[in-house]
């Protein structure tokens, strides 16, 4: 209610359809609120029929003729022939790799990719891709539609993803899900200085030895990366 000085020269809805000559309002917190609500929306849209599913994390940056892309098609076909679809961040490399053994196969091949300047978009074996502005609505996807990961060698956006995955488990804001980690000369001095000089230091909680599986075989990745999916 207002009464007196404190009632309005203009009203509500003429302020709506007032012609607006500034678009700084497009770039205000209120505004990407919205746009956050919005992606929300569409990926739980796009995905909540997805079926069961397991994420395969990995470099963008591996090429087709290397070892690591190979493993990866090999990967993704697996998974798929199991009838679990296979999400990637929908990129090149890695990505890329397991989205293509996924259509070998003909299983669902989903790419969940990230707006940024040097990305080059969806590649070519992706069957359902959705493109995100902001990494933590898609990091939620992920988690909630994988019911186990693969982590192939990467970069920062990997360690992101891994780190990310483990401090959720580890907090029991998810539910424990089987979390491979493939090429153990890749991972094992990473994850042996987390759990000795943090570990050491009390600076976390001792892992659960059956939280993270490390193989070379990819066939085991295959396996327990899906054991979840009943």
């Amino acid at each position: 209610m207002m009464r007196g000085s404190m009632i309005p020269h203009d009203n509500t809805m003429a302020n709506l359809l007032r012609p607006e000559q500034s678009t700084d309002w497009l770039h205000m917190d209120p505004w990407r609120v919205l746009r956050i609500q919005a992606e929300f929306v569409d990926g739980f849209g796009a995905l909540a029929e997805l079926g069961p599913a397991v994420s395969i994390f990995g470099s963008a940056r591996v090429r087709e003729e290397e070892q690591e892309y190979q493993d990866a098609v090999r990967m993704g076909r697996g998974v798929a022939e199991r009838g679990i679809a296979v999400i990637t961040g929908g990129g090149p490399g890695i990505m890329e790799a397991a989205n293509r053994g996924a259509v070998d196969a003909g299983g669902k091949s989903v790419g969940l990719g990230i707006e940024l300047p040097h990305e080059k978009g969806m590649n070519q074996w992706v069957d359902l891709g959705i493109t995100f502005r902001y990494f933590f609505v898609r990091k939620t996807m992920f988690v909630k539609y994988s019911s186990g990961v693969i982590i192939c060698p990467g970069g920062f956006g990997t360690l992101d993803e891994m780190f990310e995955l483990l401090t959720l488990v580890q907090t029991h804001k998810i539910k424990s899900m089987p979390i491979v980690l493939f090429d153990t000369q890749y991972w094992r001095g990473l994850l042996d200085w987390v759990t000795g000089t943090l570990g050491k230091r009390g600076f976390i909680s001792p892992l659960d030895p059956n939280l993270v599986v490390f193989t070379d075989d990819i066939d085991e990745a295959v396996e327990v990366a899906s054991s979840a999916v009943h």
